[in-house]
């Protein structure tokens, strides 16, 4: 039987650092699997971008493994995150075995690491997602969650791998593609529409990677709500509270990533607060393909059509900044009709999705 080694990732420097060559190949076997997985390279990570989040442990801890055969070539990674400020009983994690070597005990192995390091970290509930590239119908090897929203096919090797050892399904996203750039007059029209119904009680704001000063503390109110008051399933999240200094931190990281933000906020005039926002995030290894982040209208604001408002404006700013991408991707959770029905109407088609997963440790 293969003896699988499991290192962890220590964190240079810099590129150029020693340690470097571990993190490198610690990043060819993530990008690999996840290619592996969906087919593109759009999730890619890159040693600059996956150094410079490593960098900023300030809000969560940020731990790296590979695994492999002793003295073979590495198959399998596993990635921890440990929050410290907020939702201290949790960690979340990523993992993947390259095709070639699954059912080997690869993964197996890892998953043991990860509760291992969980369990020493005092860490209560462990989440964790599987990916799928088509959301099976329904039908007797389906699992679907308790919100009764998004299935997984229980023949899938990860859905198995997760039931085997006491998963349970908290909910299930779906993964939307949206094929840019958009007719104007389509995306015009959208927004016309949006802005009628919202009327003269809001108006856009839009920026770039830097908060403006003037609303940051506002903005990291919307941040903050943005962890309550989407739907979480099942999922055991807590509040996970944003300030001016985080979001200046985060800002900091993302520079340091090489990551860019579009953000269009919609502003309630009569009050001088912030009612809703959405971002893009711009990835440094392809002008192609960005992520569609954060969406929010605050329970307060909506039924304004808010929402369709500061995506379809966001969506005209994307064209402008970015003429070069093509590809808009975006996770919505399934009982998330609101922003899903938002989506549909600007033409985002569904291109897979993840169970999210949930376990308890005691």
């Amino acid at each position: 039987m293969t003896s699988w080694s499991i290192t962890e990732i220590p964190v240079p420097a810099t590129a150029d650092a020693p340690g470097a060559e571990l993190l490198r190949a610690y990043l060819d076997v993530r990008n690999a699997v996840i290619e592996e997985s969906w087919g593109v390279d759009d999730f890619h990570r890159s040693l600059p971008d996956e150094l410079g989040g490593l960098h900023d442990q300030t809000y969560v801890r940020k731990l790296r493994f590979m695994a492999g055969p002793e003295g073979g070539e590495p198959c399998g990674f596993l990635a921890m995150n440990l929050p410290l400020q907020d939702n201290t009983h949790q960690a979340t994690f990523d993992m993947g075995v390259l095709r070639a070597h699954q059912g080997q005990g690869v993964g197996s192995a890892l998953h043991d690491r990860a509760i291992e390091v969980a369990r020493a970290a005092g860490r209560t509930t462990m989440i964790a997602s599987t990916d799928q590239r088509v959301e099976p119908p329904e039908g007797p090897t389906t699992l679907t969650p308790s919100t009764g929203s998004g299935r997984v096919d229980t023949e899938s090797a990860s859905v198995r791998f997760a039931l085997k050892r006491g998963w349970d399904l908290a909910q299930v996203d779906r993964y939307s593609v949206l094929d840019v750039p958009l007719d104007p007059a389509f995306l015009a029209a959208h927004r016309a529409a949006a802005q009628e119904r919202a009327g003269d009680e809001y108006r856009l704001l839009h920026w770039g990677s830097r908060c403006p000063d003037e609303w940051v503390d506002e903005y990291a109110r919307l941040n903050t709500r943005m962890s309550t008051d989407v739907p979480l399933g099942d999922l055991d999240y807590e509040e996970d509270v944003w300030d001016a200094a985080r979001i200046r931190t985060t800002e900091a990281q993302f520079a340091e990533r090489g990551w860019e933000l579009l953000v269009t906020a919609a502003e309630h005039v009569p009050t001088g607060t912030l009612a809703a926002y959405t971002v893009f995030l711009v990835f440094p290894h392809t002008d192609r393909y960005v992520a569609q982040e954060d969406t929010l209208v605050i329970k307060e604001h909506r039924g304004r059509r808010l929402g369709m408002l500061v995506k379809a404006a966001n969506l005209e700013h994307l064209a402008r900044e970015r003429p070069t991408v093509r590809r808009v991707g975006t996770w919505n959770a399934e009982e998330n009709s609101y922003m899903l029905d938002i989506n549909i109407a600007l033409g985002f088609r569904p291109a897979g999705g993840s169970g999210e997963w949930q376990l308890r440790l005691t």
